[in-house]
């Protein structure tokens, strides 16, 4: 049996589960999700990584913790964007 190469992300796997159309949350937990970033320390390092990947510079090790970042963003982007819609539609109900 022949082997398919899926070409699936964590992001595609995230989105289906999340749902980040639709807009299920209640306000509350869309407001605290809308809250949520990482910290300055956190985006330096993030910068950091990218400066040096860009650069060429990245060890293997520096690359594994760029893309945790990533898919911790990922998952941050898709919560928000979630609780956005949420936010809207609550609003647009009580106008």
């Amino acid at each position: 049996m022949a082997s398919v190469e899926s070409t699936i992300s964590e992001a595609d796997i995230l989105a289906d589960v999340i749902h980040p159309d639709a807009d299920d949350l209640s306000a509350d937990v869309a407001r605290s999700f809308l809250q949520w970033k990482f910290s300055d320390i956190a985006v330096a390092r993030m910068n950091e990584l990218a400066d040096r990947n860009n650069a060429g510079t990245i060890t293997e090790v520096e690359h594994d913790e760029l893309h945790k970042y990533l898919r911790v963003g990922n998952l941050i982007n898709l919560l928000q964007a979630k609780s956005r819609l949420t936010l809207n539609e609550t609003d647009g109900d009580s106008a």
